[in-house]
Parts: structure tokens; sequence; C-alpha cells
């Protein structure tokens, strides 16, 4: 059998294990809970990309973020642009910025609260829940209020949970857990955050 020929077979074969695989697989009729988290660079940055993508199909989409501040960032300015995001920007800065544990507290569980406001109303095809692993990994939610929050969700909506230290409780919940890992970074040769790639 020549070369072409081989891989044309062998092509075959794997189709044809693939279709079957897709045959067994089931919609959930729901949406899905995806956690971004991990060392590396790209948590954030792939949720919004995932944003493009219900976008694209004509999803409703939300975002909640719980850390940032009002911190200017490349993607809150293309959405805003575009208009057909609803974003509510929650927290005061970097958990390092505000040096006060009950204001940190209070503005995450107030973001929480929006958060579930929109998790629970049907509005949603998928919500953006950016940094809320930070949140609870300096527990100003507990993991349990928030995987209730998610249980709570309507059956129409998924959400990306992002930041740093997911816990195992919400990794062992959720559909999807995507751990970035980092293998070298600009920060560590003395580069700035570059407007862009970073922000």
């Amino acid at each position: 059998m020549s070369d072409a020929a081989d891989h044309k077979q062998k092509m075959q074969e794997r189709q044809a294990k693939q279709r079957a695989r897709v045959a067994e697989l089931q919609d959930p009729e729901k949406g899905l809970v995806l956690v971004h988290t991990g060392a590396g660079k790209g948590k954030s940055s792939s949720a919004f990309g995932v944003v493009v993508r219900a976008l694209g199909w004509k999803q409703k989409v939300g975002v909640v973020q719980f850390i940032k501040g009002k911190w200017k960032t490349g993607e809150r300015q293309f959405f805003d642009r575009l208009g057909e995001v609803t974003w509510h920007t929650m927290g005061e800065g970097f958990t390092w910025d505000t040096q006060d544990k009950d204001r940190d507290i209070a503005a995450a569980q107030a973001a929480f609260g929006k958060a579930r406001e929109m998790m629970e109303s049907g509005d949603y095809d998928l919500i953006v829940l950016d940094e809320i692993n930070i949140a609870m990994r300096y527990e100003y939610l507990s993991v349990d209020e928030v995987i209730t929050g998610l249980d709570a969700r309507d059956s129409r909506t998924g959400v990306i949970l992002t930041g740093r230290d997911a816990k195992p409780a919400l990794c062992e919940y959720a559909d999807l857990v995507t751990e970035m890992s980092e293998v070298k970074h600009p920060f560590k040769a003395g580069i700035k955050a570059q407007r862009g790639v970073d922000y």
C-alpha cells in the first residue's frame, strides 16, 4: 500500500471512531460551568474569547469583574464600544490596593449579589465572573456560597469563573476546568505590562 493510501485508510478509521464517539454524546440542555485557573497568563483572555464566540451566535452575555476595579483594559473598551455586553466592574483594584479587608469583602459580596441576580434572571446565555477565584482565595466569598449561587442559576446560563487558585470543590463542581501554566513571563525579565497584550 502506498503512503498516500495508508494515510487515507488511517484517517478514515480515525474519522469513523470520532463520529461514533460524537454520536454517543448528549446535550445537557443547560449552560455549563467553566473554570479558568492556574498561575499562567490567559485566564481572563480566554474567557473573553468565549464571550466573542457567544456574541457571534447572538447570545446574551454579561460580565462581573471582582478585582480589577477601575483599571482601564482593552477588552472593556472594546465591549463598551460594541454595546452588546452587560458589564459590571465591582472590585476596587488588586487585593494589595485597598489594604482594607472589610472593604474588599463588602465589594466581593456586592459583586456576587449582582452576579446572582444576573445568573438567576434567565436573561443570559453566558456570564463571566472575572477574578472571582481570587475573591474566594482571600475568603471574601466562600466556595459554598458560590456553588449555591451556581446551583440557583437559570438552566439557560453558562458561567465562566476566572482567577488563580480555584478551590478544589469548585473544580469538582465545574464541567470544564482549564489550568494555565506559566512557562515564561516578560515581567520576570523586567518588562512592564504591555497595552493590548496584558490589558
